[in-house]
C-alpha cells in the first residue's frame, strides 16, 4: 500500500507540473513569460530624434578626453539618429520621413524618395517601370571606419517598396542616391559618414552600437 500511495502522489505531482507549465502565462510575472521576452526584444522602426543624436554627441565628447573611456556603448537608435542626420545631408532634397532600425548586427534606414532622384532607368534598369513617382527606399548594412575622420554606411541590401534590388545594382544606385564628391577609400556600396578623428572603430551587435577610441 505504501508503494501504491507514493506512486499515486508522484502521478498527482506530475499532473500538477504539466498543468502549471501549460498555464504559466497566467501566473508567471510578465517579464518571465516566453512570448513577453520575445516581444520586448523585437526591433522596431523609429524616427530620427535630436535627443538621440545629442546623447551620441555627448558620448563622443567623452571619448575625446585624454583620460576618458576607451569605448562607449549606446542604443542603436541614438547612434542611428546621429549618423543618419549626417547622411541625410547627402540625400536628395525630396527625401523625407526618415526612420531607422537596428537589429542584431545590421542597421537600416528607410525614407520616402522621389524616384527621379534615384536615377530612374539609369540606376534601376527595367525595375524602374514598376514604381511610382515616390517610393519608400530602404537601405540596410553596417557602419565601418575607413580612416581617421571618415566612416561609411556600407550597404548590402536595398529595397524599393518591398522589392529587393539585385546586389550588382547597389553601387550604381548608391552613387546616384548620394550627392557630392565621394572620398577616396570609400566602398562602392557605401555612403560617406563624417566622424571625429579619434573614433577608431564602430561595432554593431545585439541592437547596440559601440564606439571605440583610436588609441594609436
Amino acid at each position: 500500500m505504501g508503494c501504491i500511495a507514493r506512486l499515486g502522489c508522484l502521478v498527482v505531482l506530475a499532473v500538477l507540473a504539466i498543468a502549471g507549465w501549460f498555464t504559466r502565462d497566467r501566473w508567471l510575472p510578465a517579464r518571465f513569460r516566453p512570448h513577453a521576452a520575445v516581444a520586448a526584444k523585437a526591433p522596431a522602426w523609429e524616427p530620427l530624434t535630436s535627443g538621440g543624436a545629442d546623447r551620441t554627441r555627448t558620448a563622443l565628447s567623452k571619448l575625446s578626453q585624454p583620460k576618458g573611456p576607451v569605448f562607449q556603448t549606446l542604443s542603436g537608435g541614438d547612434v542611428a539618429s546621429f549618423a543618419f542626420y549626417e547622411l541625410a545631408r547627402q540625400l536628395p532634397p525630396s527625401t523625407d520621413s526618415i526612420q531607422a532600425l537596428v537589429s542584431g548586427d545590421q542597421v537600416a534606414m528607410r525614407a520616402n524618395v522621389r524616384m527621379a532622384d534615384v536615377g530612374g532607368v539609369g540606376a534601376l534598369g527595367p525595375l524602374a517601370s514598376m514604381f511610382g513617382d515616390r517610393e519608400r527606399v530602404q537601405l540596410t548594412g553596417t557602419f565601418r571606419v575607413v580612416k581617421p575622420g571618415l566612416g561609411e554606411f556600407q550597404i548590402n541590401d536595398v529595397k524599393v517598396r518591398q522589392l529587393s534590388v539585385p546586389r550588382g545594382m547597389i553601387p550604381r544606385l548608391i552613387q546616384q542616391l548620394g550627392k557630392g564628391a565621394r572620398p577616396a577609400g570609400l566602398s562602392d556600396n557605401a555612403l560617406p559618414l563624417p566622424i571625429p578623428p579619434y573614433v577608431g572603430d564602430i561595432r554593431v551587435a545585439n541592437g547596440k552600437i559601440t564606439l571605440y577610441k583610436n588609441v594609436q
